[in-house]
């Protein structure tokens, strides 16, 4: 065996029975373990039961040698490439383990290899805004949804926050024109990949399902209006990935010098960030900023080339407009977070204007809001109308424009909501994220909050078999649910996921008209 430095695993390089540490215990022999073929080279993963895993498989080349600036397909390596660990996740400030630049990775779920079967591909990209996560959590575990559906499950890590999305475009141009967009083209690149090599793990790469969580729902809203991605996808699901617009040039280059200001750098010096310490750009990333909570964010920038458009406004990209794509929220978006929980401080009708504020995308009058939510729902408490308040105010609008502005398209678009409550943490509700472990199948994950009682079952096998259907035919209608119509106007049907599940139009109606008059109402007016 020898230790391939551009690889935190092991090689074999030759036909020896060599032994390799599988993920969660145990070690396996190597007569025993799945190899398959990539254009790259072979890949040796395991068997989780029936499925087969490979963990930490390459689709790009270090990126450290070339931050900010697009990814190149990996070298080619000789003997078989160890894919029984995840790989490394991008650089961030969370506690995400194992860090690095060097970040390009994929795991694959399948029943089989190169069996002629063209599986459905489900390829997900994770949440965690721009900023932050990875495609490793125990969450996003394709055995279930792969044992359920018989489809070949895809997660990856690609580049984040200011590595992937920064604006030194528009202060260096040149070889770093790209850069507020090459966290968007890593997702490129591992579907060219998908688009290569799925077949040898039993895949169809004619039908590609990506979907995504949040800032994962985000980046492939952003994808549908990039004209490099055309064609490397067939079906498109975001969840609570409220994404109509990206950063425009000049926001984008203001915060790019807010952040060298962090750095004690002036513009002038602004091509030193691509040789300087990862560790001091992500020390950056945490200090406070006068113009943002948290610290400076970035995400994806219209740069007029790698992304000529917003994504969702002036109108839906008609490029994609034919793509058959799901639109979903929960009914609490913010039943963690910001509202708190056990041992927080309490929401009361005294503070709960001033809390709720800030949580709105526009300058809302943050007193008319709560009082129109007493009036109309007086049996809720102040958490209840904050949640509510902050969903439909902040959420929610996003989700709508997508859905109406596809629908003016009349492209082949679905709504859900998610109204299943978490058993484990009843407080949070349908919280934002507790449909990932519901779609996944993993509901009875300590991290799902969803419990393995009968109610959880249920609705992870709605969401599950609709995701698997929509997966398979670009029609999400199947026998676990009931009936599910496009979203149209006026009629805005929505399927709402649930112990029993059901479809309604324009569900929450009064609080979206609220939403949308309300950009009128201002602070103190």
């Amino acid at each position: 065996m020898t230790l391939d430095p551009s690889r935190r695993t092991f090689c074999t390089m030759g036909a020896g029975l060599a032994l390799s540490a599988m993920a969660g215990g145990g070690v396996h022999a190597e007569a025993a373990s799945p190899v398959a073929d990539t254009r790259h080279g072979r890949v040796r993963g395991y068997v989780d039961r029936d499925i087969k895993v490979f963990k930490g498989v390459r689709y790009g080349a270090d990126t450290s040698n070339r931050r900010f600036r697009p990814a190149e397909k990996p070298a080619a390596w000789r003997g078989v490439a160890d894919a029984t660990a995840y790989g490394h996740a991008s650089p961030q400030k969370s506690n995400e383990p194992d860090q690095s630049e060097d970040c390009l990775f994929l795991n694959v779920w399948t029943p089989t290899l190169a069996d002629g079967g063209a599986r459905p591909v489900m390829v997900y990209v994770h949440g965690g805004a721009h900023a932050n996560g990875s495609g490793s959590s125990p969450l996003y575990d394709g055995a279930a949804l792969c044992r359920r559906g018989d489809v070949v499950v895809v997660t990856l890590n690609h580049r984040l926050n200011v590595f992937g999305y920064s604006g030194l475009g528009q202060l260096l141009g040149g070889e770093f024109a790209a850069s507020g967009s090459v966290g968007n083209l890593d997702l490129i690149l591992a579907l060219e990949w998908v688009r290569d090599n799925i077949a040898g793990f039993g895949g169809d790469p004619a039908n590609v399902m990506v979907f995504g969580q949040s800032g994962g729902g985000a980046k492939l809203v952003t994808l549908m209006a990039m004209p490099r991605a055309a064609g490397l996808y067939h079906r498109v699901i975001t969840m609570s990935g409220q994404h109509v617009t990206a950063m425009g040039p000049q926001h984008a280059e203001l915060r790019m010098r807010r952040f060298l200001d962090h750095l004690g750098l002036t513009a002038d010096r602004a091509a030193e960030l691509a040789t300087l310490p990862a560790g001091r750009l992500v020390e950056a990333l945490q200090m406070a900023d006068p113009l943002e909570k948290g610290g400076i964010y970035f995400h994806s920038v219209m740069d007029h080339h790698s992304l000529p458009r917003h994504p969702f406004v002036p109108d839906a990209p008609r490029e994609s407009g034919h793509i058959p794509m799901i639109i979903g929220n929960t009914h609490d978006e913010f039943g963690g977070g910001a509202a708190g929980g056990p041992g927080a401080p309490e929401i009361t009708w005294d503070n709960i204007a001033p809390r709720l504020a800030p949580e709105f995308v526009l300058d809302l009058n943050a007193q008319y809001v709560v009082d129109w939510y007493r009036a109309r729902f007086p049996q809720m408490t102040p958490r209840e109308v904050f949640v509510a308040a902050a969903t439909c105010g902040r959420s929610r609008p996003g989700h709508l424009i997508q859905a109406e502005e596809r629908a003016k398209l009349n492209g082949p678009t679905w709504m859900y909501q998610l109204d299943f409550a978490s058993p484990v943490e009843p407080w949070r509700g349908a919280y934002h994220g507790f449909d990932i472990g519901l779609a996944f199948d993993n509901c009875d994950k300590t991290e799902a909050k969803a419990g393995a009682g009968p109610d959880a079952k249920r609705a992870a096998e709605a969401m599950s078999e609709t995701f698997i259907a929509f997966a398979r035919t670009g029609d999400p209608n199947n026998a676990a649910i009931p009936r599910w119509d496009r979203y149209t106007l006026p009629e805005r049907a929505t399927m709402i996921f649930d112990v029993n599940s059901r479809a309604e139009n324009d569900p929450r109606a009064d609080e979206r008209r609220l939403f949308q008059t309300a950009p009128f109402l201002k602070q103190g007016t």
